[in-house]
C-alpha cells in the first residue's frame, strides 16, 4: 500500500515559513495551503493571523482586482482568500469577528456603487455568513451601529450574494432571543416596505425577482419556525408587516396603477401565491388529490383577501389583455399572441384563490366570467400543458369542494341546503358538459383525417373522470346530478354516449397500456438492474460460504447475457435428443446394483462457510447427501457439528437458483397414489419413465418446460406452458432473490 512504504509526500509549507522574508502570496501559491489550514497547521495559522496578514486577505475580497493580471488568474487570490477565512479555524474567526478594524474593511464592500462584483459579492457574503453563525452576538452588534446598513442591502438586492446575506441574518443566528432582536429591528428599519418598492415597473428585473424571492422566503422562513418553536410567545413581525392589508394594497398598486410590466407582475403574484400557503404542499398538480382537498377549512388571512379582491378585476383583464408579446412561431403553428407568463401566473393565481373557497372572491370571479375566459383558453392553446394543469387543478377543486359558509341558503330544505355557485356556473354559464364532448369530438375528427392528437386530451379525460367521479360519491354528487339532467336532451344523450362509449374505452385502453408499461418496465429494470453489484444490494454473497483461498474472482455482468433457448419443432434436435436419451437409458439398466442411483430423492444440505465451494454450473443439489439409501452415512460436518441451524431445510426434490430464477423438479417426483407401492416398485417405474421440470422466470412471466422420457416406449415428450406470476408459492424459494423480489414488487 501507499503508506505501508512511507511515501507520502510531505508539505512545503513548514519550511517555506522558516524563510522570515515569506510573503503571503507566497504562501498561497502553496497547493496544500487549504487542506493544512483547516488541518490546523500551527506555523500556518499564527502566519495567517498576523495583523498585516488579516488586512491583506480581506482586501483581496473587497477590492477589484489589477486589470493588468491574466484573466484567468486574476481572482485566484480572492479565490484562495475567502477559502481560508471561511475554512472554520477558531482563531481565524475570532480575530475576524473581534477587530472592528478588519470588519469595517469588510463593511466597506457595500458602500461600492452598484452593480456590485458578482463574484467578489459572492466572497463577502460567504465570510459574513459563517461569521454571523460563528460570533452572532458580535457581527449582530456591529451591524445594528452602521445606520446604512439596511439602506445598503437593499441598494444592492440586485446582486443575489447580498440577497443571500439578509437571508442568512435570518436563518443563522441561533439564539432565540437574538434572533427575535434582529427580527424586530429589521422590522423597524421597514426592511418589508422597502422590498416591496423595489417591486415595480421603475426598477431592473434582477431587483424584482431577487425582491420578490427575499419576501416569499421571508414568508415561508417565518411560518416554518412558527411550527417548529410552538412555545414562542412573540409573534414574527416581519410575517406581520407582510401580511397587513395595505402591504398588499401597495403591491398591487405598484403594477396597476402604472405601466405593465411583465417581470413586475409575475413578481408580484409570486408574492401572493406565497402568502396563500398557509402549509408547505408537498406536490403541486396531482390530481388524485388537488391542492385544498385534504383540509377544506383551508384559510387564508382575511386581510390578504380584502385586498385582492377589489382587483381581480385588474387580474381578469390581463387575461384578456396581457403585457404586448411578440408573435411565437412553433413547429406546429404561429402562436399571436403567446400564454406568456403573465397569464399563467394568472391562472395559477386564480387556482390559489378558489382553494380559499371565500364566498365574496367567489362570487367576484362568478361575475367577471373569469372560469369562462380560462376555459376559452384551455381549448385554444392545445399544446400548453402548464395552462392544461392548473385548469383541471381548478375544475378539480370547484367539483370537489364543499360550497362556501356563505353559499348556503339556510331556508331552503336540507337535502338541497349545500349548492355550489362555482359548478352552477361552471356548468351553465360556461357549458363545462357540451364543450368537453365537444372538443373530443373535433379530436377524434381531426385524428381520423391525419392529424396529430391534441395535447389538452390527457387533461381533458381526467376532467371528465373528475366529473363522473364527483357525480357518484362526491359531496356535491346530486347538485351535479340535477344539472346534467337539466341539459338539453341532446347534450345529455351525448354526455351519457360519451362516458359509456369514448372515456370508458379511453379508460380501458390507458389502463391496459399502463399495466403492460409496467410489465415490461419492471422485466427490463429486473434484468438490467443484476449487474456485478447485485451482491451488495443484497448482501448475499458466496464469498461468504466459501474457503478464501478457493474463490474465483468471476464478474456476475450482466444476467440478460444468459439465454434459455428450447426449439421445440427442429426435429433434428428431438432425433438426436431422443438418441441420447436412449443411451443414457440404457447406461441406466446396464448399471450395477451397488452403484448409487442418480435418481433417487436426496436432502439438500447446505454446508456452512467452512464447506462450501462456489461453482458457477453446479446445482446445490449436487452437494446434497442421500439419507433414505444411507441412513448409516452422515455429513461428516453435521456429524461434528449437530447443531440444525447451519442447516437450511428445502422440499425434496426441488432447488431453488437464486441467482437465475430458475426452478428444477427432481426426476422421482412421488404422486399421492404411489405412496403403497414398495421401493422395489418404485425404483422399477421410476427406470421406466423419467420426467424434468424446468422453470424460467422472466420477470412477471414463468414458462414451464417439462421433458418427459419413456424408456419402455423409447419416447420423449417435450411440454410448454406460460403463467404469470402473482407471488411466488414455492416455500422452497423463501431464499431465493429473484422470487422474493418478484413477489414483493408486482
Amino acid at each position: 500500500m501507499f503508506w505501508k512504504f512511507d511515501l507520502h509526500t510531505t508539505s512545503h509549507i513548514d519550511t517555506l515559513l522558516e524563510k522570515e522574508d515569506v510573503t503571503l502570496t507566497e504562501v498561497m501559491d502553496e497547493d496544500d495551503v487549504l487542506q493544512e489550514c483547516k488541518a490546523q497547521n500551527h506555523k500556518l495559522v499564527d502566519f495567517l493571523l498576523r495583523p498585516q496578514c488579516m488586512e491583506d486577505l480581506v482586501t483581496f475580497i473587497t477590492q477589484e482586482p489589477s486589470t493588468d493580471v491574466e484573466e484567468k488568474v486574476k481572482y485566484k487570490y480572492p479565490n484562495i482568500s475567502c477559502e481560508l477565512l471561511t475554512s472554520d479555524v477558531s482563531q481565524i474567526n475570532d480575530r475576524l469577528g473581534e477587530d472592528e478594524k478588519l470588519l469595517m474593511k469588510l463593511y466597506g464592500f457595500l458602500q461600492n456603487e452598484p452593480p456590485l462584483n458578482p463574484l467578489l459579492a459572492s466572497f463577502f457574503s460567504k465570510v459574513l455568513s459563517i461569521l454571523i453563525g460563528r460570533k452572532p452576538e458580535q457581527i449582530v452588534d456591529f451591524l445594528r451601529k452602521r445606520e446604512d446598513f439596511v439602506d445598503l442591502m437593499i441598494k444592492h438586492i440586485g446582486t443575489s450574494a447580498i440577497m443571500d446575506l439578509l437571508l442568512r441574518m435570518l436563518t443563522c443566528i441561533e439564539p432565540q432571543q437574538l434572533r427575535q432582536d434582529v427580527l424586530n429591528w429589521l422590522n423597524e428599519e421597514k426592511v418589508i416596505q422597502r422590498l416591496v418598492d423595489m417591486v415595480q415597473p421603475s426598477q431592473d428585473e434582477d431587483r424584482h425577482s431577487n425582491a420578490s424571492q427575499s419576501l416569499c422566503e421571508i414568508i415561508r422562513l417565518s411560518r416554518d419556525q412558527m411550527f417548529q418553536v410552538q412555545g414562542c410567545s412573540e409573534p414574527d413581525p416581519l410575517l406581520a408587516t407582510l401580511e397587513k392589508q395595505e402591504t398588499v394594497e401597495q403591491l398591487l398598486s405598484n403594477i396597476f396603477d402604472k405601466e405593465k410590466n411583465e417581470s413586475a407582475i409575475v413578481s408580484v403574484i409570486q408574492i401572493l401565491l406565497t402568502l396563500f400557503e398557509t402549509r408547505r404542499p408537498a406536490f403541486e398538480g396531482h390530481m388524485e388529490c388537488p391542492p385544498g382537498m385534504s383540509h377544506p377549512s383551508f384559510s387564508v388571512n382575511h386581510s390578504i383577501l380584502e385586498a385582492v379582491r377589489p382587483r381581480l378585476k385588474d387580474f381578469h383583464q390581463l387575461l384578456l389583455e396581457p403585457p404586448k408579446k411578440n408573435v411565437m412561431k412553433t413547429t406546429w403553428g404561429v402562436l399571436d399572441p403567446p400564454v406568456g407568463n403573465t397569464r399563467l401566473n394568472v391562472v395559477r393565481l386564480v387556482a390559489s384563490l378558489l382553494q380559499s373557497n371565500t364566498h365574496s372572491i367567489n362570487t367576484e370571479l362568478i361575475n367577471l366570467n373569469t372560469l369562462g375566459v380560462i376555459l376559452d383558453m384551455y381549448f385554444k392553446y392545445i399544446w400548453n400543458n402548464f395552462l392544461h394543469i392548473q385548469v383541471e387543478i381548478c375544475t378539480a377543486m370547484i367539483l370537489a369542494m364543499p360550497p362556501a359558509p356563505t353559499d348556503i341558503q339556510p331556508d331552503t330544505e336540507q337535502d338541497h341546503a349545500r349548492e355550489s355557485i362555482l359548478i352552477k356556473h361552471l356548468f351553465q354559464k360556461c357549458q363545462f358538459i357540451q364543450r368537453i364532448v365537444d372538443a373530443w369530438s373535433s379530436n377524434e375528427k381531426e385524428q381520423a383525417e391525419g392529424g396529430r392528437r391534441r395535447g389538452y386530451m390527457g387533461h381533458l379525460t381526467r376532467i371528465a373522470n373528475s366529473i363522473v367521479h364527483n357525480c357518484d360519491k362526491g359531496p356535491n354528487g346530486p347538485q351535479i346530478q340535477q344539472l346534467i339532467s337539466e341539459l338539453q336532451a341532446e347534450d345529455r344523450e351525448k354526455w351519457e354516449a360519451f362516458i359509456s362509449g369514448q372515456l370508458a374505452d379511453t379508460n380501458k385502453r390507458n389502463t391496459v397500456d399502463l399495466v403492460i408499461m409496467t410489465s415490461f418496465a419492471f422485466s427490463d429494470y429486473q434484468m438490467q438492474q443484476m449487474t456485478s453489484n447485485f451482491i451488495e444490494q443484497f448482501g448475499f454473497n458466496d464469498e461468504e460460504f466459501a474457503d478464501q483461498d478457493d474463490v474465483v474472482d468471476i464478474p456476475f455482468d450482466r444476467i440478460s447475457d444468459i439465454n434459455f433457448s428450447l426449439n421445440t419443432n427442429e426435429s433434428a434436435n428431438i432425433a438426436l435428443f431422443e438418441a441420447r436419451c436412449k443411451e443414457k437409458i440404457q447406461q441406466f439398466e446396464d448399471a450395477g446394483s451397488d452403484e448409487e442411483d442418480i435418481w433417487d430423492e436426496k436432502d439438500v444440505t447446505f454446508a456452512p462457510e467452512a464447506q462450501r465451494r462456489p461453482s458457477s454450473g453446479s446445482t446445490d443439489s449436487e452437494e446434497s447427501t442421500d439419507s433414505e439409501e444411507e441412513d448409516g452415512k452422515r455429513d461428516p460436518f453435521e456429524a461434528s457439528n449437530p447443531s440444525t441451524d447451519d442447516r437450511m431445510e428445502v422440499d425434496t426434490g426441488w432447488y431453488c437458483d437464486g441467482w437465475l430464477g430458475t426452478s428444477v423438479a427432481s426426476p422421482s417426483s412421488t404422486s399421492p397414489k404411489d405412496c403403497g407401492r414398495s421401493k422395489s416398485e418404485e425404483e422399477t417405474a421410476c427406470c421406466e419413465q423419467r420426467s424434468i421440470t424446468e422453470t424460467v422466470i422472466n420477470g412477471s412471466m414463468k414458462e414451464t418446460v417439462s421433458l418427459t422420457v419413456d424408456a419402455k416406449t423409447e419416447t420423449a415428450v417435450f411440454k410448454s406452458a406460460f403463467t404469470t406470476i402473482t407471488a411466488c408459492q414455492d416455500v422452497s424459494h423463501k431464499y431465493c432473490h429473484i422470487c422474493f423480489l418478484t413477489s414483493a414488487t408486482i
